[in-house]
This record gives structure tokens, sequence and C-alpha cells, in this order.
């Protein structure tokens, strides 16, 4: 770890690149995928143009080709082999969150613990945050047993907090975890917060090793890989139109395409962010979007500067909270709020191919040269270095809590779901995967005990009250930031009112 003392040192001697910070990549699905370069498509659902009935026959069909129906599939066939499984996707497998998010494999409960533990006891919450330790563990074990590289790197999750009401909902925060048995939460105070990584204006830190950094493509293109090999059929290019209990309606080719059945015993809901397309779902849960840019690989005296050594990843307690990781490659990965939302649930300008309004863009820099100043010295014109920018959704439910859940027809087939992990889905969805496995098998297990099985929440309100309910609580929460970047000490009343009415808590 190299000291602050040095760090002024080594920022004295910070290559300054000749040209100025220029314009990012804006889109083109994600830095992740434009790294790797995106595959080729995969063949779409076969349809029969002569018979409107035909349809392809399965065990499970699984719709959406994210990692939650990547890893149920996964999870399935290694189950029973002799399963036939079908994945369908209306793009490319990791064409939505699973390829555009922060890369943060973490044992976060979605939604908090508060209701879970009111609910269903204390017991019950220990044994949830017991098993999205495991889930870590797990994720680890696939990626190395299968050989899919993914730029894994545990070195757990660091949460700043800057000024006096960050640092209150710190402690708060601590408090929380520390009360709750395998959190194995650490205060930091300012120096060792600073000293573990250089965030300007540090306070205080907590630290826990639940958490590893990954390059989230890298790990949906190796478990769609995965998959294939196991025998599962993956097919793309084919939208899902209505989901019934033993059956999957599809359009293949876009608008006006083919129409195109699936029957099979159990189908899967596996859309997430995209659950809004589906038009009978169309205000089960909400597509919030997020917005994240990458930097050019920074230079060795920037790290010098900077430390982050450990490669934990980074977040904070701002109520519109930032997060990022150290990349394999060197660079900052940094995510946050830009337009939160857009007009009906609308998927289509949020997500298509991930590109992001320049002023969102701008705020993102200008989080990065807050935390990180020394990135200001890199160019001639004092802006951080900025090679993409990039943006998607991912879904919220009403009460902000993920579930699993499966429920069974008179006839014997079933309709099963998992999603609405709030930005919490790198773990969640191989949590997810392993129990929808012991659910469709019918087996009772541990996991189909914890409390998020089957749970059930309230649908978004019409428009325009979920737009003003969105659009509100985060100008409420930008302008709660905006006064503690000012000098308030305590948390806006505004807010924690604001989080209560829009069911955030």
């Amino acid at each position: 770890m190299v000291a602050r003392t040095g760090a002024a040192r080594a920022r004295e001697d910070l290559p300054v690149s000749a040209q100025p910070s220029g314009e990012p990549v804006n889109g083109e699905v994600s830095f992740w995928w434009h790294q790797l370069g995106r595959p080729a498509p995969r063949p779409p659902l076969p349809t029969s143009p002569s018979s409107s009935s035909a349809a392809l026959e399965c065990d499970v069909a699984v719709v959406g080709a994210g990692y939650t129906g990547l890893w149920t599939a996964y999870y399935l066939k290694r189950a029973d082999p002799s399963l036939r499984v079908v994945v369908l996707e209306q793009h490319v497998a990791g064409y939505g969150a699973s390829g555009r998010n922060g890369g943060w494999l973490t044992n976060e409960i979605t939604g908090g613990v508060d209701g879970y533990r009111a609910s269903h006891g204390p017991a019950a919450v220990d044994a949830f945050q017991r098993a999205m330790n495991d889930t870590v563990d797990e994720v680890v074990r696939v990626a190395a047993a299968e050989g899919i590289d993914a730029d894994v790197h545990r070195g757990g999750e660091h949460t700043v907090a800057r000024g006096p009401a960050q640092l209150a909902r710190l402690r708060e925060l601590h408090a929380s975890m520390a009360a709750r048995a395998g959190t194995d939460v650490r205060w930091l105070d300012a120096g060792e917060a600073h000293e573990r990584i250089g965030v300007a204006g540090t306070s205080a830190a907590v630290w826990h090793p639940h958490c590893a950094r990954i390059h989230p493509a890298k790990l949906v293109r190796g478990l769609a890989e995965v998959v294939e090999r196991l025998g599962v059929e993956v097919y793309e290019g084919t939208r899902a139109t209505e989901l019934l209990p033993g059956l999957v309606r599809t359009v293949v080719g876009g608008a006006g395409g083919e129409v195109g059945l699936v029957r099979a015993r159990t189908v899967v809901r596996a859309t997430e962010g995209f659950t809004a397309d589906i038009p009978a779902l169309h205000r089960d849960w909400l597509p919030m979007n997020s917005s994240m840019v990458a930097t050019a690989p920074l230079p060795a005296a920037v790290w010098d500067a900077i430390g982050w050594d450990g490669r934990a990843t980074l977040g904070d307690t701002a109520h519109v909270y930032m997060y990022a990781q150290r990349t394999a490659d060197d660079r900052i990965a940094l995510g946050g709020r830009g337009v939160p939302y857009t007009w009906g649930s609308s998927t289509a300008r949020t997500t298509a191919d991930g590109r992001t309004p320049a002023r969102t863009v701008e705020g993102l820099r200008r989080v990065l040269e807050d935390f990180f100043p020394v990135l200001r010295q890199l160019t001639p014109d004092g802006r951080a270095p900025l090679d993409h920018a990039w943006s998607g959704v991912l879904a919220v439910p009403r009460d902000w809590h993920a579930s699993v859940g499966l429920d069974r027809a008179a006839d014997g087939t079933a309709l099963a779901w998992a999603g609405g992990y709030v930005g919490t889905g790198v773990t969640a969805t191989n949590l997810a995967g392993r129990t929808l496995r012991d659910l469709v098998l019918g087996e009772r297990t541990a996991l189909t005990e914890l409390p998020w099985v089957g749970h059930r929440v309230r649908r978004w309100e019409p428009e325009p009250l979920r737009w003003l309910a969105v659009h509100g609580l985060y100008a409420t929460y930008r302008a709660a930031d905006a006064a503690e970047a000012r000098g308030r000490t305590r948390t806006s009343p505004l807010a924690v009112l604001a989080g209560r009415v829009a069911g955030h808590h």
C-alpha cells in the first residue's frame, strides 16, 4: 500500500496527455461488450409458417438469457441432464443488465432486511445473509470449474462516507450489518479508509470481505457458452409476448415477424428490467435506468496517488449513490443515476444500444473528479479522461424487494419467476437460479424456505403517478445531496419522507 504522504509526490510527476479528454464512445451496449466484441447472434426460435399451432415442446422454457435465465438453465441441466431446457432471448444473451452492470458480486440483500425481519424473524434474515455469502463463493467456484475467466478478484466492498450527514448514515449501516450473523463488517476511520482508497474528503468507511469484482460481459458470455455445451438450446432474436403456465407466445424476426409457440411443463420468467415490455406485466416492475462511464487505463502514478491496491468495489452513502470498480486493465468504471425513468416504463429509449445523454456523462465525470481530483491532471483541459459511457435498465418492484417463486396450475404446468434485484443482481441471480432449480424439480430445500421465496408486492401506479413518484424521489435525493455538499450536517427529513412514500426504505 502506498502511503498518502507519498501520493503528493506522485502527483507532481503525473504524465499529462497531449490530447484533451475528448468525448467517450457512447453506447454500443456497454464498455464491457465493446471491449470483448459483440458475438455473432444465435439463431432464432424455429417457426412453422404453414401451421400457426405448431410449437416447440420442452420440459422447461426460460424467457431471458441474462444471469437469471442462464443460471437457472445451468443448474437444471446439472441436476437432471435429461431435461430439455430452452432459453428464449429477444436480443442476444447478456444484452440487458447482465452485460452492462457495475461488476459487483456482493452479499447485499436487495431491499434491506427490516421487512424480512418483521415478517419472518431474525433467524430467517441470518439464513438469507448466509445464503448470500455462500452465493458469492458459489459464483467464484463455478466460474473457475467451468473455465470462465471473468476477471474475478475478491477484494471486498468498501463503502465511504464524505461529510457529517453521510457519516451518520454510514454509522447506521454499520450497526445494521454488525447486528447480523456473517457480515464480517469492519469500521475504518478516516485515515485507514483513505489509506485503502484515496477518496477525497473521506470521513470514514466500512468494509467487508464478501464481495468480488467481475467483468460482467465475460461472465454472461461464459455462462451462455457453458449451458450450450450442457445441451441447453438458446434462441436469440425471439421476443416473448405472453407467458402462461406451460406456454410462451413469441414473435420472431422483429415487429410483424412470425409467431412462435413454446410448450413446456414449466415456464420461467427471467426478464428483469424488460418485464415491463410484456403487456400483461407492464406495471409489475419498474425499469429503472442506471448509467456508467469508464476511464482510459490510468498510469501507475495515478494508482500510486489513489491507492486502491486491494481492488475492493467502491460505493458511498449519498442518496443518489455511486458505485465503482478498478478494472483488470486499471481503469475506473463508475456508475450512478442519470435520467432515472422514462414515461410509460419505456425500455426502448433507455436500452437502445446503451446510448447515454451528454448531461449524464458529464455528471458522472464530475463525480469521478470530485472523488479523485488527481484525474483532472491527466489532460490539458482538466477533465477526467473517459473512454466509454453507457446505460441500461434494472427492475424495481414497488417495495424494492427481489423475489423468486413458482405458481403451479391445476393441470400440473407451472409459471416461475425471479427478479426485481434493484441493482444487486450479480449475486442474487445465482441464488435465484439455484432456488428455481429446486422449485421446478419440486424439492423442498433450505433455499426454497428463504424469505424472498413467494414474496408478493402490489403493482406500480399508472402514469403519470409513477413518473412523478420516481422523478420526485430522485429530485429530492439530489437536493439533499447538494445541501449536504454545502455543509448540511444531517440527513434531510424530506429525503427520508420521499424514500418512505416511494416504498424505498
